[in-house]
């Protein structure tokens, strides 16, 4: 069998200033190659947004555009470093809002023109498969490829075998919602505002008899590796409608969360074992866990499950590397930067930017959709 295969790793006193915005928090953070995260700035748009339960883009590119320039001088002064103490400058390329990527995009290139530094866009759901090599860089450890990464946020769900830096291949994806909208949108029905991903999560946490709302299991069983999370979502609603007008009784809600939470977790847990049967980790097999829906404690939990009986270890970056971060994308120009790679300053931002180019969009998919959140 194959030995796992090693890269050259960055050189450990090398320093990237990394940018995100690529939908709602305008981020900054430098990190050094060893794995050292030096700062980590993010600026929420939470309260920008609540009003209209959701993330309107042309707000979120304004937010960006009168926040990024001071939150890159709060994370290079936290950081002890000066623009002459940088390795290269990296910024999310896409896939996301496309607004909101430019203003990134456009002042990490007007940087690294004056200061004639390398120039790394990043693409955002990279950032989020290679968060886990930051983590255990960090801690003096290594994750080598291939590993198994469980991509679940607001505008992704895919199961992807991650080959190296640049090479990926799909192995499942959503064919509808992906699972951190499927949480926004039950968030929705319940009242519970925005985000919603947390707050349905606090909710179920209080849940007493969460199996007398019998929800469907979408896929549950079928072969591949393919999600879907349409019909659960619907069925939320089709029970809210049956329910006396007026507010929702919070032991109602807490019992409905719960039981939501459940079949999103059975319908993770068995699209995961599927691809874990037929993956070739070449030895140990890692299954990584990304994106803001793998901050989610329940959903851990079963994937740990999961993991333990195929015989595979899981890794999950802590919750602040899950959502969307800045560390993650300067690690992200670390690793290419130690490849030797770097972009031209004529790049232009994507948004859409799908990991696995190769692979056919899945039939109904709306993955890699434009303005998706990851």
């Amino acid at each position: 069998m194959p030995k796992p295969e090693t890269v050259p790793g960055p050189a450990a006193d090398a320093r990237v200033l990394g940018i995100e915005t690529s939908c709602d928090e305008t981020a900054a953070a430098v990190v050094r190659g060893d794995g050292t995260i030096l700062s980590s700035v993010v600026r929420s748009q939470i309260d920008e947004h609540r009003a209209y339960a959701g993330v309107v883009p042309e707000i979120a590119a304004r937010a960006h555009q009168a926040h990024l320039a001071p939150t890159i001088r709060r994370a290079l002064s936290e950081a002890g470093s000066r623009l002459g103490d940088l390795s290269g400058i990296a910024a999310t390329g896409g896939p996301g809002l496309i607004g909101g990527v430019m203003v990134g995009t456009m002042t990490a290139k007007a940087m690294a023109s004056v200061c004639d530094l390398p120039f790394l866009a990043i693409n955002h759901l990279e950032a989020h498969a290679l968060t886990a090599r930051l983590v255990a860089a960090g801690t003096g450890e290594a994750l080598t490829f291939p590993y198994l990464l469980l991509l679940v946020s607001g505008g992704h769900c895919q199961l992807v075998a991650v080959q190296g830096v640049g090479r990926y291949r799909r192995l499942g994806t959503t064919i509808d919602d992906a699972v951190g909208e499927a949480f926004d949108k039950t968030a929705r029905i319940l009242g519970l505002g925005y985000p919603g991903g947390p707050a349905v999560e606090r909710l179920a946490a209080d849940a007493t008899a969460p199996e007398r709302f019998p929800l469907p299991r979408p896929l549950l069983g079928r072969p591949g590796s393919d999600f879907s999370f349409s019909g659960l979502k619907t069925a939320v609603r089709q029970i809210v409608d049956r329910l006396p007008p007026g507010p929702i009784d919070r032991p109602v809600a807490a019992d409905l969360a719960g039981a939501f939470q459940a079949a999103v977790g059975d319908i993770l847990a068995d699209r995961t074992a599927h691809a874990l049967v037929g993956f070739d980790g070449r030895g140990d097999v890692s299954l990584v866990v990304a994106g803001g829906v793998a901050a989610n404690r329940m959903l851990r939990s079963r994937l740990a499950a999961v993991a333990s009986a195929a015989g595979a270890r899981l890794i999950a970056p802590p919750p602040a590397l899950c959502t969307d971060n800045a560390a993650m994308v300067a690690w992200a120009g670390l690793e290419r930067l130690a490849l030797g790679q770097a972009d031209p300053l004529s790049f232009k931002p994507r948004p859409r930017w799908p990991l696995d180019p190769a692979a056919e969009p899945a039939l109904g998919s709306v993955a890699g959709k434009a303005g998706a959140k990851a």
